[in-house]
């Protein structure tokens, strides 16, 4: 069965991270093979998440993260594609005493694409564009904590924050430094990566080239190309056919044999951080009676709708934390499938003869193909479905920023986002007041193992709540050819890093 995991409007996750001591412009994931590569060779790339424009706080979506975010783009501090946080245009930081007032030094010798130097003032810009009115960016509330930004001198910034965040410096790797001079930074780009923007063919193809004056290690290619394909089968034959050399992540297990069984290709199985849920409007009846939440959960057979997609591949958690989240708990045990006691907590909530509702659904995969499953199984505790289905773009309208919907159909892709269940004005409008104060004292955390007890005990009240129905993770397939290596495996928050990418001569 053909799915395609896109969501646009990816929604962001809280958390505290160590930060390595290193400082570097590159990392590998796949590792590098033995032998000699081509440094001027053209990297092909496989994927079906085109930007929707060049801006990640105007709504740029999963395919802008994928291609820009550390290939074109850097922050203060870089994730890894293992999960930590490296200093990357800071080379230095200090917090003071309270917490509330971090000092950062700028890397020397940073030139942006237009040869601009990188100063102070640019890191300005940059972080009050992604909280400022207009931006539509997903890291905008994480980075609301933000006072303040003063600039002492070229090479110093000085954040003052209004209250302790132990995961601001993790949220900062989220943020692009961009030229503050720049213009048009929806079709154009202004960073200081590894790679320049050489073109965009909308609905086709996004080349980037070696930058020249890049502060770190070169690039290991010459150029890089996205290109874009809107289904399963049209991205593995292109793969097949080596019109590209990897595929970001698979679409098709159904379609894994004829790399697993072919000595010119490599499968990967890495870690996935996406999720993909049910989410009642909590503040919404029927929904807003957490029995019928958990009857739902009950009349809903995960383990069979993930095997219907994904095979052997993906895993059910019960909750919104993934296994790489360190306040992760199998918690599938919680609110287990057993449609007797979905019709027994109906009863209880006064709806022993069923329901309606309307499942708004996203139109592309694997959504339509899991809301008539969802639809059939919840037949058979007498609650009937209507099945909505929408783009995207009406989605993130509806949905997202109008609250408009009963329960929708949604991925999440970042890691460590439960903090989200402690903010009632978050689209699913889930409130527990103990919920909001566990997230709060945690993100005030003099410790990441406060952190991580506080969290634990979020994540086991939204699962008992059934805040939302989390059907199953996917996986994070990237299939390459055997030529190529150094790509990244986990493609963590959808960043699919290009600039260690070799290929064989």
């Amino acid at each position: 069965m053909s799915t395609k995991k896109t969501s646009l409007y990816a929604i962001a996750g809280v958390a505290a991270l160590a930060v390595t001591l290193s400082a570097c412009g590159g990392g590998s994931g796949s590792g590098a093979s033995g032998g000699t590569y081509d440094k001027n060779a053209t990297v092909n790339i496989g994927s079906v998440y085109e930007p929707q424009n060049l801006d990640n706080t105007a709504g740029g979506g999963q395919g802008v993260t994928e291609a820009l975010n550390g290939n074109v783009y850097e922050g203060l501090f870089r994730l890894t594609d293992a999960g930590k946080v490296e200093k990357q245009l800071a080379t230095d930081y200090k917090v003071s005493g309270d917490g509330l007032t971090y000092t950062f030094t700028l890397r020397d010798g940073v030139k942006f694409h237009s040869g601009k130097e990188l100063t102070s003032a640019d890191v300005k810009y940059s972080l009050e564009k992604v909280i400022g009115k207009d931006s539509q960016s997903a890291r905008k509330s994480n980075l609301a904590v933000i006072k303040d930004v003063a600039t002492p001198d070229t090479k110093t910034v000085k954040v003052t924050l209004s209250k302790k965040s132990i995961s601001f410096v993790y949220n900062l790797s989220y943020v692009w430094i961009i030229n503050s001079q720049a213009k048009n930074l929806k079709t154009s780009e202004d960073g200081t990566g590894p790679y320049t923007l050489d073109k965009w063919s909308h609905g086709s193809a996004l080349s980037l080239k070696r930058f020249a004056g890049y502060w770190g290690d070169a690039a290991t290619n010459k150029e890089v190309v996205f290109h874009y394909y809107k289904d399963a089968t049209a991205l593995n034959n292109a793969l097949l056919t080596n019109a590209v050399d990897v595929v970001t992540s698979e679409q098709s297990p159904d379609a894994l044999d004829q790399f697993k069984n072919n000595q010119s290709y490599k499968v990967n199985d890495g870690n996935s951080t996406t999720k993909l849920l049910l989410a009642f409007n909590d503040k919404a009846k029927p929904f807003n009676n957490v029995k019928v939440r958990k009857a739902v959960d009950a009349a809903i057979d995960n383990k069979k709708l993930l095997q219907s997609i994904w095979g052997s591949y993906g895993k059910l958690i019960g909750s919104m934390v993934p296994p790489t989240d360190p306040w992760y708990e199998d918690l599938t045990g919680v609110n287990p499938y057993n449609p007797t006691q979905a019709k027994k907590l109906l009863a209880e909530a006064g709806y022993k003869n069923g329901f309606s509702f309307t499942l708004d659904t996203p139109n592309y995969d694997p959504h339509p193909t899991v809301a008539t499953f969802v639809k059939s199984e919840l037949a058979k505790v007498g609650i009937t479905v209507k099945i909505n289905t929408i783009t995207a773009d009406e989605w993130y309208t509806k949905v997202y920023q109008n609250h408009d919907f009963t329960a929708t159909l949604q991925e999440h892709v970042n890691d460590r986002d439960l903090v989200w269940y402690g903010n009632p004005d978050f689209y699913w409008g889930y409130d527990n007041k103990q919920v909001t104060k566990w997230v709060d004292e945690a993100e005030a955390a003099s410790s990441t193992a406060e952190q991580t007890e506080l969290l634990k005990k979020v994540n086991r009240q939204t699962a008992e709540d059934a805040a939302s129905d989390w059907l199953y993770l996917y996986p994070q397939i990237v299939v390459a050819n055997t030529d190529l290596s150094g790509y990244p495996l986990n493609g963590l928050n959808s960043q699919f890093y290009a600039y260690d990418i070799k290929k064989k001569d």
